[in-house]
């Protein structure tokens, strides 16, 4: 299997190929075709290579060719597939599959049908680049590619100015994060010589905790993820995302772009291992984005942007799990993330599918005996997110929380905290959505119809991973032999050394996860009887809310404060560069040499009179001048 990885992230790349040029020539049936079927293909070997893995316990380094070589310093065309990356790969071609399939349908009646799945396979070809590489370098170019992907995607329909400002947006502040990840590379080069994990992570191992260098590769390269995993102060690109189509937000925005972040860190965890003071950084500012989210999301009357803001929220979570050590347990919450969160964003797609085109929810209700199939796969959805059992997010959240109980009571409360607004936010858009009375138009309630089997089916195949796919990392203490932890032992086995092994007692295991649970179904009974019971409906745009309530639906005002101190400064720095230093300065200075240039001329050419007596003149006067600076020793002075 080692010879044909490449054809893995290669068959994406084709389909980009063969859509983008024949996106006007070819039928939209042959492109869903082309588009979904060469990621169908490399799911089926990227479960070749998981396997093979799984049995031999080895991992495949190909090298294909000597890419650059200056100096001392040396870095392949390479590809690792491990334990880690071997996963990623499936989550990428699996869940990118069912996206794509989910497509056909969902995109059908758009003109620019063969553009959109040219952009979804360039995607997967970069995203699979980004897992792929067995180098910083490597990893960086698909780093680079998702960015300019998801503007594409993002801006799909450019011609609504929103959306394309939305789009410039996102890929502004990625490239923010992005400068902090090249940085970071710089600095391991400086350090290291070399960027190939292979090399640099056997040599991080064998120095000491706290080291100097380590607190400025992590912190850099953590800057990078800031800005690609949407966490605090870069955040307020994602929720402006969802202005892309559907199926963007679950593929980018839930499934693989934005875990990058959290993958790239969980690659370089012998590095954060050994800068202590870097991870803790890293679980306060996951936690204060996931809480911090979460408010946002309480109010949302946008049923994308509940799940935008959720999904900020939730990749907070994988940061502290990050930060308190729980390797495995936020790469458990990314993979488990994975199926529900691209499962609701599939399922609102279906719900605005239905609604002709509508995204607010005080305009729905009423809709779970009408769309069957959606309302079932998104209550699912919903509970596995909450985090209750035994759906797959139970055991993903269980296991950062614990890992955070242990690292710090505040981390643990301030967790569970969220994770009961979680439970809250999201039954509110589940009751809002489907039950009551219908409250939209008699026209779109005519028009609420489930949506084709292209677009139910990857529902439904979600659906059933967000219940099983936690069973994968059922802990000791309910009888489980973890699965997931044995496997991705070999990749975090350093850094599990070094921090050594953190178990709780059963019963304080026992008393937390009650706890947590107990929260969550507070929350869910709390808004049931709100949202579905009493039936309340959040108030008109033009109708006043409750302070409280009016800042978290503004969204903290942090776009107006973003809008404050950095763009209006920057526009007014700008507008000051271009009148004075370049108008006035530059422009002054070169304009001014020209019309110098000019006048003189035009004074000199006074004295090309076109006659020779006059030049005659002009020559003796100029021979006295030469005489007389000869004989009074002019040259002397």
């Amino acid at each position: 299997m080692d010879k044909y990885i490449w054809l893995i992230p290669i068959l994406p790349l084709a389909g980009f190929i063969i859509n983008g040029f024949g996106r006007n020539s070819l039928s939209k049936n042959v492109i869903g075709f082309i588009g979904s079927l060469l990621v169908l293909v490399s799911f089926g070997l990227s479960l070749a290579v998981f396997f093979q893995i799984k049995s031999t316990g080895h991992p495949i380094n190909v090298t294909y060719f000597d890419w650059i070589s200056v100096g001392a310093l040396k870095i392949p065309f390479a590809f690792l597939v491990d334990q880690l990356s071997s996963i990623m790969l499936l989550i990428i071609t699996g869940v990118g599959f069912l996206i794509h399939l989910y497509s056909v349908g969902y995109m059908h009646d758009d003109k620019g049908f063969g553009k959109f799945f040219a952009y979804l396979n360039l995607f997967v070809f970069f995203m699979l680049l980004l897992v792929m590489g067995s180098n910083y370098l490597i990893m960086f170019i698909g780093w680079e590619g998702v960015g300019l992907c998801s503007y594409l995607l993002i801006g799909f329909w450019y011609t609504n100015p929103s959306y394309a400002d939305a789009a410039k947006k996102a890929f502004i502040m990625n490239r923010i994060g992005d400068l902090g990840f090249l940085l970071g590379v710089f600095t391991i080069i400086y350090v290291f010589g070399s960027i190939e994990f292979a090399t640099i992570f056997p040599k991080a191992a064998t120095m000491k905790v706290g080291s100097a260098p380590f607190f400025t590769v992590t912190i850099l390269l953590f800057v990078g993820a800031v800005g690609k995993s949407a966490q605090l102060p870069l955040f307020t690109w994602l929720p402006d995302a969802m202005a892309g189509p559907t199926p963007v937000s679950a593929l980018i925005h839930a499934a693989t772009m934005v875990t990058a972040g959290i993958y790239m860190i969980a690659r370089s965890n012998i590095f954060y291992t050994l800068a202590p003071d870097v991870m803790e950084i890293i679980a306060i500012v996951g936690l204060a984005t996931a809480l911090f989210a979460a408010l946002i999301a309480l109010t949302q009357t946008d049923i994308k942007k509940v799940l935008a803001y959720s999904t900020v929220s939730q990749l907070g979570y994988m940061f502290l799990g990050l930060g308190v050590g729980a390797y495995t347990g936020a790469f458990f919450h990314v993979l488990t993330h994975a199926f529900f969160k691209a499962l609701l964003f599939l399922g609102a797609g279906s719900v605005i599918h239905a609604m002709g085109g509508e995204q607010d929810m005080r305009k729905m209700g009423g809709l779970k005996g009408k769309i069957k199939v959606t309302f079932a796969t998104m209550l699912i959805g919903t509970i596995a997110i909450s985090g209750i059992p035994p759906f797959s997010g139970f055991f993903s959240k269980d296991e950062i929380l614990a890992h955070a109980y242990a690292h710090s009571t505040t981390f643990y409360v301030i967790g569970v905290f969220t994770a009961m607004l979680t439970s809250f936010y999201m039954f509110r858009m589940l009751y809002l959505t489907f039950y009551g009375k219908f409250r939209g138009t008699h026209e779109q309630e005519h028009h609420v119809h489930e949506s084709p089997a292209s677009m139910t089916i990857p529902l439904i195949v979600l659906a059933i991973l967000s219940i099983v796919g936690g069973f994968i990392g059922v802990p000791e203490v309910l009888g489980g032999h973890h699965e997931l932890e044995h496997f991705l032992a070999p990749v975090f086995e350093k850094s599990n050394a070094i921090m050594g092994e953190h178990h709780l007692q059963a019963s304080t295991e026992y008393i937390l996860m009650a706890f947590s649970v107990g929260v969550a179904l507070v929350a869910l009974i709390y808004a049931y009887i709100k949202y579905a019971k009493n039936g309340s409906v959040p108030v008109a745009d033009t109708e006043e809310r409750p302070a409280l309530t009016s800042i978290s639906y503004h969204k903290f005002y942090i776009d107006e404060l973003y809008d404050t101190i950095i763009r209006k400064p920057l526009d007014f720095l700008s507008t000051f560069f271009y009148n004075v230093v370049e108008r006035l300065g530059i422009d002054g200075l070169v304009n001014g040499l020209g019309k110098g240039t000019i006048e003189t001329s035009k004074g000199l050419r006074l004295l090309q009179t076109g006659n020779v007596g006059f030049y005659i003149f002009i020559m003796v006067l100029g021979i006295i001048a030469v005489l007389a600076y000869s004989i009074f020793g002019l040259t002397k002075i």
